[in-house]
């Protein structure tokens, strides 16, 4: 992107709320049901029934509002926001709009790239609630024969809508942004982000402008985006288009727009309504929600330690590097699993913490699996980082030991002695495997005496594989270095 140009990025997240029930119904929230077998008539907008709020869903938004330092307003009110979509059954949606229930909260990212690496404000201008529309279906069968359907399961579903300030600078940071939100209704617990099931998505409001002016460009919608690289990729997409666009000398259009992950690039979806559009009016039908500050009070007491401070704690607690202890508590599960490995573990915290975030997540990526159905337990895992901490075994083995214990074959001890793999740590046989090696080159052994000290890790290389990989690094480096050098060998002590 030019450097003349300065990018204005605003995010609207809908988080569904993790209610047993909808929001205004009896009817289940449950997800994978044959279609339209979860909508009541209260979901489909019947003539004579009447909407009844979910108390859980006023909690859950009340919690999100406190966990970002936000204000939670002790009367809000919903609306009718009236627009027409074949799967919006009422013909309007129920939602909140001049009163919403929070306002004017914040957090920070710190992995958007900034060039100073600090952590970077973002504004939260509020949260609402408001109702899931259905879902339109449409297929194609038998070459150019179109199915379409609608499956309002969905209609009346509970969700919180997040909008922030116009305050991100590039895709990269809307993504953090978008994380930093997920991984806050997951640790609260009213969200499962299942990002797959629709459970959490954004729409991204996308302008750029001359860089120094104030007056903001026109802006475009990116609409339902539900993956986080998406986010980045539609994101990128739309502002390279805009600067284009302008500086051909054209203008850009407000309207909403969908991006293609196929062909990576978005396109015009219908013109982007205003507010006004709307007709927003209070919904006759529900009284204003008022909550009083013994209610919020109540609510706080439930907070559980959010990412950043349990980021902090870990920081001071385990002795681990910011950006690691950033990586183990993004999510509550890894944060979980790490702590009770730590727990488990003789080792430090710093190589349970190089192994969760290594091969373990590396393992989890590949497989596509949570860190709940990890094969690999975290007592499991602490016993494997044990027995590299007491030399029982190299990294380099510890990570055969762990694709066997991934594969089911036993435990660490139990595979360790199976394939014969401890480390060969007797000095007197590491001695003689050494000198065997020296004196198969003696060209090298000459040049390392010469100065060409890099030599050591040939050397080292060759020992490993007369071994088999199972000599102790650091005793060989010893021996090789008295051996070459000509001095004298101590006793050769392991480490």
């Amino acid at each position: 992107m030019s450097a003349a140009w300065e990018v204005i990025i605003g995010l609207e997240i809908h988080a569904q709320l993790a209610t047993a029930s909808k929001i205004f119904s009896g009817a289940s929230t449950a997800y994978g049901s044959e279609p339209n077998t979860q909508a009541c008539l209260i979901d489909l907008g019947y003539p004579g029934v009447l909407p009844v709020l979910n108390r859980e869903a006023v909690r859950m938004a009340c919690k999100f509002g406190l966990a970002v330092n936000a204000t939670v307003a002790r009367r809000s009110v919903f609306a009718r926001k009236n627009y027409f979509y074949p799967d919006l059954p009422k013909g309007y949606q129920i939602s909140q709009y001049e009163l919403p229930i929070v306002e004017h909260g914040e957090l920070f990212i710190t992995d958007g790239g900034e060039a100073n690496g600090e952590p970077r404000r973002i504004g939260i201008t509020r949260a609402h609630l408001e109702e899931d529309a259905g879902k339109s279906i449409h297929s194609i069968h038998e070459g150019l024969d179109r199915f379409s359907g609608i499956d309002l399961n969905r209609a009346g579903t509970p969700l919180l809508e997040i909008v922030s300030e116009p305050d991100l600078r590039s895709a990269r940071e809307a993504v953090a942004y978008m994380r930093k939100i997920h991984s806050i209704v997951r640790y609260l617990g009213i969200s499962d982000g299942n990002m797959q099931e629709g459970s959490f998505r954004c729409d991204a409001n996308v302008s750029v402008r001359p860089r120094g002016q104030r007056e903001l460009g026109t802006r475009t919608e990116l609409k339902n985006l539900n993956s986080f690289r998406f986010v980045e990729k539609a994101i990128n997409f739309e502002i390279e288009r805009q600067i284009d666009v302008l500086e051909d000398g054209g203008d850009i259009v407000q309207e909403t727009r969908l991006y293609d992950s196929d062909r990576n690039q978005t396109r015009p979806m219908r013109s982007k309504e205003e507010a006004n559009d709307y007709r927003y009016f209070p919904d006759p039908d529900l009284l204003p929600v008022v909550i009083d500050d013994a209610y919020v009070e109540a609510v706080r007491a439930t907070l559980p330690e959010l990412p950043d401070a349990k980021r902090e704690r870990f920081v001071a607690e385990y002795r681990l590097r910011n950006e690691d202890a950033g990586i183990l508590t993004m999510s509550l599960a890894l944060a979980d699993y790490f702590e009770a490995a730590t727990a488990a573990a003789a080792a430090k915290p710093g190589l349970v913490a190089n192994w969760v975030i290594g091969e373990l997540s590396a393992a989890l990526n590949r497989d596509g699996i949570d860190i709940e159905a990890s094969r690999v337990p975290p007592a499991g895992l602490a016993a494997l980082v044990d027995r590299i901490a007491d030399s029982t075994i190299s990294g380099k083995i510890a990570k055969e030991v762990f694709d066997a214990m991934w594969a089911g074959e036993g435990s660490a001890d139990q595979i360790i002695e199976a394939k014969g793999l401890r480390q060969i740590t007797d000095a007197a046989e590491l001695e003689g495997v050494v000198d065997a090696v020296i004196a198969q080159n003696p060209s090298q052994a000459a040049e390392y005496r010469a100065g060409k000290d890099k030599l050591i890790g040939y050397f080292v290389g060759q020992v490993m594989k007369a071994t088999g990989g199972k000599a102790n690094p650091a005793q060989v480096n010893a021996l090789l270095k008295n051996k070459l050098t000509g001095g004298e060998l101590s006793d050769g002590g392991g480490s």
